[in-house]
């Protein structure tokens, strides 16, 4: 395990430099205001830390696991990662000053539209790939990625971008260091941490397709009555696709789901695997692609014969346009709708994609 540099915490009173407002939210030892920032006006979350006061306590956070917290945040600059901005600490808390992250959890999101297709749920979870990509790219596991640690910065967007937060049980680790913890929410622990055994990257993996399971049904894949049936329906991997939440769901999907909820680390999908899923790589094109109008222009040279075209939209739809090299026409061809409703029409002209 290592323990990223030291980070500086300002003695000074936050509150001299931003103004505080309202409560955004709260944990066991922390409670996120709103606040501005005297000098420029902008907005961003406070984050009060209480700090653990002596070693006898069991009230507030250790010294040490705030300034991990704080090592691992000053390491990482991504769109779909919550940023840090600046640290604080009086006698009582420590004060992160964060990207303000405004446009609510993921589920929320989810939970007020009247359906979700596989093609946008895949925008959602590439997105939340992307920044486990990043994480581990650095050797960081954040071994707390559930529905309320995925948020989005503006819900008023056409795709909201995701942003992962709250990093206060990430650990940076080495290969082969020997790291074990039991910590963690119930529902989206890998069986590896239920057991009490080696942690590594791959718990994120197991969490992310919990994640998507609950994103595709709204059902809960190992949730028990009691906490320990909880536990143990992960330590044995007891889940089914019940086909009330997935009659009409893909195998694709599922196989997606299936290869990260592996209890063998060994054989669960990492995160390269998982970015170059089928599921992933080709549901995602479609919503980008959809109800929007391109044109499309082709130098065509007079050896090349019948060159082809061709518009995969996953499962939906392939539209192919051949055209015959002799034609030199500079005079567009124009096509069809296709049954996503996307007007194509082709130039021969020098070769270029453009949305109009």
């Amino acid at each position: 395990m290592r323990t990223p540099g030291m980070a500086v915490f300002k003695q000074q009173n936050v509150e001299d430099f931003y103004e505080m407002g309202e409560q955004l939210g709260s944990g066991q030892f922390a409670v996120v205001k709103r606040c501005k920032e005297k000098s420029s006006g902008t907005e961003f979350a406070a984050k009060f830390i209480k700090k653990r006061i002596s070693r006898a306590s069991r009230r507030g956070v250790k010294r040490e696991e705030i300034e991990r917290e704080v090592g691992i945040l000053q390491q990482l600059c991504h769109p779909n990662i919550v940023a840090l901005h600046d640290v604080y600490e009086n006698r009582t808390d420590v004060v992160l000053i964060l990207e303000l992250v405004s446009g609510g959890e993921l589920f929320d999101f989810l939970a007020q539209k009247e359906s979700l297709s596989e093609e946008e749920a895949t925008q959602f979870i590439k997105q939340i790939l992307d920044g486990v990509q990043y994480l581990h790219s650095k050797r960081i596991a954040h071994f707390d990625l559930k529905p309320e640690n995925i948020m989005l910065l503006d819900r008023s967007a056409s795709l909201p971008r995701i942003k992962l937060i709250d990093f206060g049980l990430a650990h940076q680790i080495e290969a082969g260091a020997d790291f074990k913890n039991i910590f963690g929410t119930p529902e989206f622990v890998a069986p590896e941490i239920v057991n009490y055994e080696q942690l590594g990257l791959e718990a994120d993996m197991w969490s992310i397709g919990v994640i998507t399971y609950i994103l595709l049904s709204g059902a809960s894949p190992f949730l028990g009555d009691t906490k320990q049936e909880t536990l143990g329906n992960i330590s044995a991997v007891n889940y089914e696709f019940d086909e009330e939440f997935f009659s009409n769901t893909s195998e694709l999907a599922k196989s997606f789901i299936r290869q990260l909820l592996e209890k063998d680390t060994r054989k669960r999908l990492a995160i390269e695997d998982a970015l170059n899923h089928p599921w992933i790589k080709v549901c995602s094109p479609p919503v980008l692609l959809r109800c929007m109008v391109f044109r499309v222009s082709l130098t065509l040279q007079p050896t090349l014969f019948h060159p082809s075209v061709v518009f995969h939209l996953g499962s939906e739809s392939i539209f192919e346009s051949k055209f015959n090299s002799k034609s030199q026409s500079s005079h567009p061809l124009t096509y069809s709708v296709t049954p996503l409703g996307i007007f194509i029409c082709f130039t021969i002209n020098p070769l270029q994609l453009q949305m109009i």
